[in-house]
């Protein structure tokens, strides 16, 4: 990637940033920990990666307010709200919110893919908190046994689930093999907030036809200092002085 394509990058993430806190603000509510870990990861997808017959579904949709910002500035009409409702026609292209389900539904819209011989791929962010449900190793066992190079499962590794830490509540221990015994390509990214290391992994090449899986190392809260990697930010509202020392993190006027 060239320089000033990554400092455009940047650019819109911060904007990004900016725009997701007004909007907590606005709506009295926020999932900010869980909604600044991922917006480079969004970016890279919504600018560089994701194709015309692509598909994006967002699993951990309690972070949902960046997606919905940067969606409506594509030209898309969505309410921004927290666990969203399917909206082909405006880009939401799948109803999530209990987490767990965005997995297994994205599964059978791969499989229905290669069954249909129709080209594009799915791709699917969940949690890191998701990786400890039945439902998301249930998911895998069955994209491994039919092949669904299609599949492309983004696991936002924030290392912070609710109101704990993942070591604290039920510790996700070497992730990558785990991916790996149930058969799956697997891919890991140290910096989540890298666009270049993002782009690298989004587009390297895999000689199989299995599913592959993008391990994000990100930090919850990401860009506002005082917030990082707490966990009373996977959904505090905002309040008081919060609001300004977010703002000055920020540099909202």
């Amino acid at each position: 990637m060239k320089l000033s394509e990554i400092n455009s990058l940047k650019k819109k993430a911060k904007n990004l940033r900016i725009k997701t806190f007004l909007e907590f603000i606005k709506k009295g509510e926020a999932h900010l920990g869980g909604s600044f870990s991922m917006i480079e990861i969004l970016l890279t997808l919504y600018e560089k990666i994701l194709k015309k017959n692509d598909k994006f579904v967002l699993s951990k949709s309690h972070s949902s307010f960046p997606l919905c910002i940067l969606l409506n500035e594509k030209g898309f009409k969505n309410e921004i709200t927290t666990h969203l409702e399917i909206d082909e026609k405006n880009g939401i292209n799948c109803t999530t919110g209990s987490l767990g389900h965005g997995l297994p539904i994205s599964t059978g819209m791969a499989f229905s893919r290669k069954i249909q011989k129709k080209g594009g791929n799915i791709y699917v962010m969940i949690s890191d908190g998701e990786c400890q449900e039945g439902t998301t190793w249930e998911s895998l066992l069955i994209a491994t046994k039919h092949k669904l190079k299609n599949l492309k499962v983004i696991v936002d590794y924030n290392k912070i689930q609710a109101l704990s830490k993942l070591d604290d509540a039920l510790p996700l221990e070497n992730l990558k093999k785990k991916f790996q015994a149930f058969n799956c390509n697997t891919v890991e990214v140290k910096n989540g907030h890298s666009f270049k290391s993002l782009v690298m992994a989004f587009n390297k090449k895999i000689n199989n036809s299995l599913p592959t899986i993008f391990i994000i190392h990100t930090i919850k809260g990401k860009g506002i200092k005082s917030f990082e990697n707490d966990p009373v930010w996977h959904a505090r509202k905002l309040q008081g002085l919060e609001i300004q020392i977010g703002k000055k993190a920020l540099g909202i006027k």
